[in-house]
């Protein structure tokens, strides 16, 4: 069952969440392997598109906003993009593509960032809601000295110092049967009170945030992937003292959606053109369009086309118009 535990350091500005995807994260990849055009991702491909699933879901719960968080890596390696989407309510998918051969045990480094030109973006899409645009910053995947990072995680705690001036330690690990993630994070909003209360209480805090980090990024992968709740934290912090929350599951907790549809595909063939489509139509007598996210497929012919390029007025008006 896939989980998300939320706690707090009591007396202390420190907040965590622990985020478990089993059955959902296999479906992602059930799906993936059934997709007859793509076929299954090779490990490492699966095990980074597995781990920003994780840690889209850890984002999206830290902050406070109304609408989609995409996660996305743009490599110059064998994997072009990578991208997870996580909803408010925690509904997610995600996937990559990959357009070269792919070495087993490949680092991140290797898969989207071989020629140092990768980056790491999050957007934060209000949707309809009026009056606002997205909201996206970028970093490169290189550190303050432009040394390459060798993992998302540390990506990921890059781009919350530099953009978000956000002090964050996360552990990330997928595999097979799960996709995991731990994010640790010094709660926002302290730094009037730290002015107010001297220079000491500002390293007061910032000791008891670098502990917790080293506690946390002491956690083994088998150990994020394997462990339950209770053990793994208390295995972390049992001289902490802690308050959880309820966790969240089922409905309320990460779950595999995707938002694709019929009329969405339409749309992009749409935005082609109708001189490039009719090409492909006389050239392959059909299209069919398959979801990366999810899989799913659909057909189109050329009568769907011929549709999709006459003016709405003059299908209202009845078949003989189209004669």
């Amino acid at each position: 069952m896939s989980e998300l535990h939320k706690f707090i350091f009591n007396g202390l500005p420190v907040r965590g969440t622990l985020v478990r995807i089993t059955d959902s994260w296999q479906e992602v990849l059930r799906r993936r392997a059934a997709n007859t055009a793509t076929g299954a991702w090779p490990q490492p491909v699966a095990e980074l598109v597995g781990e920003m699933a994780a840690a889209g879901v850890l984002l999206q719960d830290s902050i406070v906003f109304d609408g989609p968080l995409v996660l996305q890596i743009f490599g110059d390696g064998p994997v072009k993009v990578a991208a997870a989407e996580v909803l408010s309510d925690l509904r997610f998918r995600a996937t990559a593509t990959v357009t070269g051969e792919v070495a087993p045990g490949a680092l991140l480094s290797e898969l989207v960032n071989a020629q140092g030109q990768g980056r790491c973006a999050i957007t934060l899409d209000p949707g309809r809601a009026p009056g606002q645009q997205p909201y996206q910053s970028v970093v490169p995947l290189t550190d303050e000295r432009g040394n390459k990072l060798e993992s998302l995680a540390a990506v990921i705690g890059h781009y919350m110092r530099q953009s978000e001036q956000i002090d964050t330690a996360l552990v990330l690990a997928a595999d097979e049967h799960a996709a995991c993630g731990l994010l640790i994070q010094r709660l926002p909003g302290q730094g009037e009170k730290n002015l107010a209360r001297g220079q000491s209480a500002q390293e007061d805090e910032d000791e008891h945030f670098q502990r917790i980090a080293v506690l946390a990024q002491s956690l083994r992968r088998e150990e994020l992937l394997t462990l339950d709740a209770d053990t793994l934290l208390h295995r972390l912090f049992w001289q902490e003292r802690l308050t959880r929350f309820v966790p969240l599951t089922d409905e309320r907790g990460p779950r595999f959606a995707c938002a694709c549809s019929r009329e969405g595909m339409m749309t992009a063939l749409r935005a082609l053109g109708e001189d490039e489509v009719r090409d492909i139509l006389r050239e392959r007598g059909e299209f069919e369009i398959s979801c990366d996210f999810c899989g799913h497929q659909e057909h189109f012919d050329a009568v769907d086309m011929a549709r999709l390029f006459t003016p709405a007025e003059m299908l209202a008006s009845g078949p003989d118009t189209m004669q």
